[in-house]
């Protein structure tokens, strides 16, 4: 076992929220002597990988109400949290360092060099300049409160901080969060948030690839829907509206172990009447015309197709020969298509949990613990998450933020 090193701030956790914890409160006390320890060979891995290798920083939602109303969880917290630091000021501060964002048409924002290695560089250049010292390799396995903290290592060496800021992400191993029980912090079991959704039957595998710009999306029997961009994929399906109800239907799909019927309807937010009668008038408006081979509503050929094929329409039959009903099981598989779904896929490498460190434990207004003073948790570790869409980032962001500026206050004597 190694002499212990002793610093002012020890933050667990080399990810986004630790980085930026750690680079704030230096910016804000350039004394302060403040090592990171990441229990990988990687820092900033997540940051990595992120919006397909370009870095989703944020969203372009400026006000902090709205902001919060992206988070399934954690959004009364994250109301307040955001009153300090939101999205906009993620973005000044990026631009001081010389990093532009651009936000796109859904909102998402990344760097203009759309690449990941840019934000990368950023902080890493930031931890140096601050003097910043990173460890790479070195999780926590142990942390014992006294007067001070000490921290022993998974290779046993062993630090000593007067303070702490936890930032280690999601896990979807309990164990992983031992150490901080043993603190004294309850931990909401983590489950999996941001997935796909599996087709057991397969039944549209062929259409994979295809996907509807404004969907509608049910879990039957329950009250939630999204609507949005659905995609037909090889194992079921995704698109931003499927990812966006995995996140606000995360527990309950947990609960059921992921076996639920999903209602799709291809043309949105449709009312069934005004639908109903939209297909009638096809058959004196285009009584002539084959009704497989004559797509509505903007959809692909072959998905059209294939729900005139579920309606039992054969392939020569025209509009003014349509028996109601077939016209009634169009209408059906139009607004209520069946996907029988069994189990999930993780969306892309953007791995989320819903679940972590109890925000009954934390005092919102500074991130600090409220059983152990100088104790202070960040980013995914908490039971905080949000929707796709740079909304995770932005809470580690802010949590951060917020705790950094409590941290360089000095110790009331």
């Amino acid at each position: 076992m190694s002499k212990s090193q002793s610093f002012d701030l020890i933050v667990i956790g080399g990810g986004a929220a630790g980085f930026f914890g750690a680079i704030i409160a230096a910016e804000l006390n350039p004394t302060l002597k403040i090592l990171i320890l990441e229990k990988t060979p990687k820092l900033l891995s997540k940051v990595k990988v992120s919006g397909g290798g370009r870095c989703n920083v944020t969203h372009h939602c400026f006000e902090s109400t709205p902001l919060s109303k992206h988070y399934p969880r954690g959004q009364k917290e994250l109301k307040e949290i955001f009153r300090s630091f939101q999205a906009a000021d993620m973005m000044k501060w990026l631009a001081v360092k010389g990093v532009s964002l651009k936000a796109e048409d859904d909102g998402r924002m990344f760097p203009t060099t759309d690449d990941s290695q840019t934000i990368i560089d950023c902080f890493l250049n930031e931890a140096q300049r601050l003097k910043i010292q990173v460890m790479t390799n070195e999780g926590a396995e142990e942390v014992i409160h006294s007067t001070q903290f000490t921290i022993r290592t998974s290779s046993d060496k062993i630090f000593q901080a007067t303070k702490i800021l936890v930032a280690i992400g999601g896990h979807n191993q309990p164990r992983a969060y031992e150490w901080i029980e043993k603190l004294g912090h309850r931990i909401t079991p983590p489950i999996p948030s941001l997935f796909t959704f599996n087709d057991s039957q397969k039944e549209f595998k062929d259409l994979m690839g295809i996907a509807v710009p404004i969907a509608k999306i049910k879990i039957a029997g329950t009250q939630f829907f999204e609507i949005g961009p659905v995609l037909i994929t090889h194992w079921g399906l995704s698109g931003p509206a499927v990812i966006k109800l995995s996140a606000w239907a995360a527990e309950y799909l947990h609960q059921i172990n992921y076996q639920f019927t999903a209602l799709v309807s291809w043309i949105g937010d449709a009312n069934e009447d005004d639908l109903r009668q939209k297909l009638r008038s096809q058959q004196e408006t285009r009584s002539k015309q084959s009704v497989s081979k004559n797509p509505m509503f903007e959809l692909p050929q072959r998905l059209w197709t294939r729900l005139c094929d579920l309606a039992e329409i054969e392939e020569k039959k025209v509009w003014a020969e349509l028996p109601t009903r077939n016209l009634n099981k169009l209408v059906e598989f139009l607004i209520r298509c069946p996907f029988n779904m069994k189990g999930k896929t993780t969306f892309k490498e953007e791995f989320v949990i819903c679940g972590g460190v109890d925000l009954k434990g934390i005092n919102i207004s500074t991130m600090e613990s409220k059983k152990i003073n100088n104790l202070f948790f960040v980013g995914e570790v908490l039971n905080i998450d949000g929707e796709t869409g740079g909304f995770n980032f932005q809470a580690a962001w802010s949590t951060s933020y917020v705790a950094a500026k409590e941290i360089v206050r000095p110790n009331p004597r």
